[in-house]
């Protein structure tokens, strides 16, 4: 009963681990330019050190939202900017909610085509 009572109420899905492919680049942008990738790096840089956090546009189209599992969180974009407006590779916990999709990343590397 009580499942059925944390499903009925859109709980959160058990993070799975796995390896998300797609671009890094600026939240604001992937969602009101609906971009399938980014414009140029110094846009994404720029975004990112405005404070804008930078999120993975994966090749399917669903945005990961970079996330910390420490207690307090921090921000990903330090880790990611290095990344910004290319193709990586990214392994991690990937969490669902209400829609959302999150990262924990435990790796990140750049794909090969992301040059």
């Amino acid at each position: 009963m009580f499942a059925a009572a944390m499903c009925a109420l859109g709980a959160a899905a058990g993070p799975s681990t796995m390896t998300v492919k797609g671009y890094v680049l600026d939240s604001a942008c992937a969602f009101t330019k609906d971009l399938a990738k980014p414009i140029s790096r110094e846009c994404a840089t720029s975004c990112a050190k405005s404070g804008s956090p930078l999120v993975i546009l994966a090749d399917t189209g669903v945005i990961y939202w970079p996330i910390s599992d420490a207690t307090p969180a921090a921000g990903q974009n330090e880790r990611l900017l290095a990344y910004a407006a290319q193709k990586v590779a990214v392994r991690g916990r990937v969490f669902t909610r209400g829609g959302s999709h999150a990262i924990v990343i435990d790796k990140i590397e750049l794909e090969p085509s992301g040059k």
